[in-house]
């Protein structure tokens, strides 16, 4: 499945001066905010998003239309350290997943799942980062 949208929750969300945030915000539509079903963690100064099938656990972030997506997904695999060319388990794992809008419209979307174990990692239970 492929997708032109791109679920943000940490550091590429707008306000944060972050250059691969300043790279999204160039090169893609912001559509709104969204949310998905998951727990976030503070694993250093980002977060780390894990899934989860449970409607009361609540991960806030951004959502966005990306106007070049093999390149822009590049660029953020990189980033995220991701994908072909990372010794494996990485510590993030690109994958879809479904996204609520604030207008209860779901959509299918790429975003970056954490795949490192959470022993010691600090939940942040608002599941807001910013």
């Amino acid at each position: 499945m492929t997708s032109d949208l791109l679920f943000v929750y940490g550091t590429l969300m707008r306000g944060y001066s972050h250059p691969m945030a300043r790279l999204l915000s160039a090169n893609a539509d912001f559509l709104g905010e969204a949310s998905c079903c998951g727990r976030l963690y503070k694993v250093k100064q980002y977060p780390g998003l894990v899934l989860s099938d449970q409607p009361s656990e609540i991960v806030f972030g951004e959502l966005y239309r990306l106007r070049a997506v093999q390149d822009l997904l590049r660029e953020f695999d990189m980033y995220e350290a991701c994908g072909e060319g990372f010794a494996e388990p990485t510590q993030y794992l690109r994958q879809m997943l479904t996204v609520t809008l604030t207008d209860g419209t779901r959509r299918e979307a790429w975003t970056y799942v954490y795949n490192w174990p959470i022993e010691g990692l600090s939940p942040i239970k608002s599941g807001r980062f910013l």
